[in-house]
């Protein structure tokens, strides 16, 4: 068996990103014993009796990195091809899977993983086995992606 790897999808961007990510990941835990989950560190927003200054920051800068990027280098455009009512009701799902499964993407796929977590392990399965066969049945059986 060999692994081929495409070079040209390969932006060292993505690198470097994803080495931000790790250490913004490694100091929230040895830091502050906190997980970097967004689902959680977003709903704890909600409830505003609990608001801690490190997760105020921490969403402003997911939401302030990009438009900081943006003025180094031009991000492509998007274009949205459905509808308002269809993106939010898969929000909604999101949102519900991330209650459902007591955490997000970030919080099991990065985090807990990397604690050898079972219950993350469990998690990122099932969110990539999900995430697989909806594609499929999108593209291949119902043909709308």
């Amino acid at each position: 068996m060999s692994i081929q790897i495409d070079w040209q999808a390969f932006t060292p961007i993505s690198l470097v990103g994803g080495l931000m990510l790790g250490v913004a990941t490694v100091i929230l835990l040895l830091g502050i014993g906190r997980i970097a989950g967004i689902s959680g560190i977003f709903s704890s927003l909600l409830k505003p009796k609990r608001v801690e200054m490190w997760q105020v920051l921490f969403i402003l800068g997911l939401v302030i990195s990009p438009l900081l990027y943006q003025l180094a280098r031009p991000l492509p455009e998007v274009a949205i091809s459905t509808s308002v009512p269809l993106l939010i009701g898969a929000g909604l799902l999101v949102g519900f899977g991330t209650r459902l499964g007591s955490g997000c993407t970030s919080g099991h796929g990065i985090c807990g993983n990397a604690r050898l977590s079972p219950r993350s392990l469990a998690a990122t399965v099932t969110f990539m086995l999900f995430g697989i066969v909806t594609v499929y049945v999108g593209r291949h059986v119902l043909g709308l992606l």
